[in-house]
């Protein structure tokens, strides 16, 4: 008698602590909310990839169903020395993926900056194209079939459009740029490959970025999509421009993802646009005018501005592929660096402290009102 009792004074606990593991269980998140209509990822960083950290950790579980590494796979971190190769963290970086059944992007293959001094010193046009045969061969070869998307060439325009002179063009001519593709595919045809680059949302960039993918194209490359990086800003680009943007490339038969998502909140000297990591300037207090948290009026705009862009992402649901954000939470963003460092931006839908601010609330509220 005594252990009914017990049981029945038990049950309603019982029942509570199990309502209450459900109710985690099926917690709203971004990934669950945007299911059916694109990934939502992250960019990861080493203690990431380790999950050093177990509240990030959950987080990153929770919210996200696709993964980019934020530095690992660029070559200074890969291809280090001349014939050797370090897939410490990319193995890592793939398994995590796996685990967790989360789409897998590769980040990057050929790209002028972060590059490893080796590479950069090539002047030899013949050592310049078989250190890319191997480079892409190698790496792509080595993940076929565990990684599902590849940014292949990374940032090859200026903003008016024309050809970057990186250490590529200057050995190899354009020709490098259609050689990357099908060096890529050839390592793993059921990959999807893409070019990325900022602004490219941009009507000069935009055009150019066109008539590159056109000529590869044309010339048998095989090209997948186009990546636009979108480290945006409050009040630029315009809405008009980004969508111009995603209908051009989907016209060319091309799937479109915003690859590193972020919206700087802060203000940047000589209205600098873009996210060429070789900017530096000087700090001031002027240009760090948050160090502390957000005003609210400026957490108002953050979120207006998160709320149009999803909108406009799900007007276009079915030309986009992915939407990744480049970085999992405000401490960990790269603009907390640049093109300043020793800055605080809150440029992400969670912050510090990994609380979800109201700008995730906002591009939550855009999937409840669908409902």
């Amino acid at each position: 008698m005594k252990l009914i009792n017990c049981y029945l004074l038990l049950l309603p606990l019982m029942i509570l602590s199990s309502c209450n593991a459900q109710k985690g269980k099926n917690a709203i998140s971004l990934k669950d909310s945007y299911k059916k209509d694109f990934y939502i990822g992250t960019a990861l960083d080493t203690n990431q990839i380790a999950g050093k950290n177990s509240k990030e950790d959950f987080l990153i579980k929770k919210e996200f169903n696709a993964i980019t590494a934020e530095n690992i796979m660029k070559s200074m971190y890969m291809h280090p020395v001349k014939g050797k190769y370090d897939f410490t963290f990319s193995d890592k970086f793939v398994a995590y993926g796996e685990k967790h059944k989360m789409f897998i992007h590769g980040h990057t293959l050929i790209w002028h900056s972060q590059l490893a001094p080796w590479i950069a010193e090539i002047k030899d046009s013949t050592e310049m194209k078989a250190l890319m045969k191997d480079h892409i061969t190698t790496i792509v070869s080595k993940y076929k079939g565990r990684i599902n998307s590849w940014d292949v060439v990374n940032e090859a325009l200026n903003e008016d459009g024309t050809l970057r002179k990186s250490v590529f063009l200057n050995t190899l001519g354009e020709q490098y740029l259609i050689d990357a593709f099908k060096l890529a595919a050839a390592a793993d045809p059921k990959a999807d490959l893409y070019y990325n680059d900022y602004n490219n949302e941009e009507p000069a960039k935009r055009e150019g970025n066109i008539n590159m993918i056109k000529k590869i194209k044309a010339a048998g490359g095989k090209i997948d999509g186009v990546g636009i990086q979108a480290h945006w800003r409050l009040d630029s680009p315009s809405i008009e421009v980004i969508e111009e943007s995603i209908l051009a490339y989907a016209a060319l038969g091309l799937k479109v993802a915003f690859t590193e998502l972020d919206i700087t909140v802060l203000p940047n000297p000589w209205d600098l646009k873009g996210a060429d990591v070789n900017q530096n300037f000087e700090g001031s207090a002027q240009m760090n005018p948050y160090p502390e948290q957000l005003p609210e009026s400026v957490q108002v705009k953050l979120t207006e501005r998160y709320a149009s862009i999803f909108k406009l992402f799900l007007k276009h649901k079915d030309k986009i592929s992915r939407v990744t954000f480049w970085g999992v939470h405000d401490g960990q963003s790269w603009l907390n660096n640049w093109p300043i460092k020793g800055r605080t931006n809150y440029p992400l839908l969670f912050d510090k402290d990994l609380k979800p601010k109201k700008a995730y609330q906002s591009v939550l509220k855009l999937k409840e009102t669908k409902k």
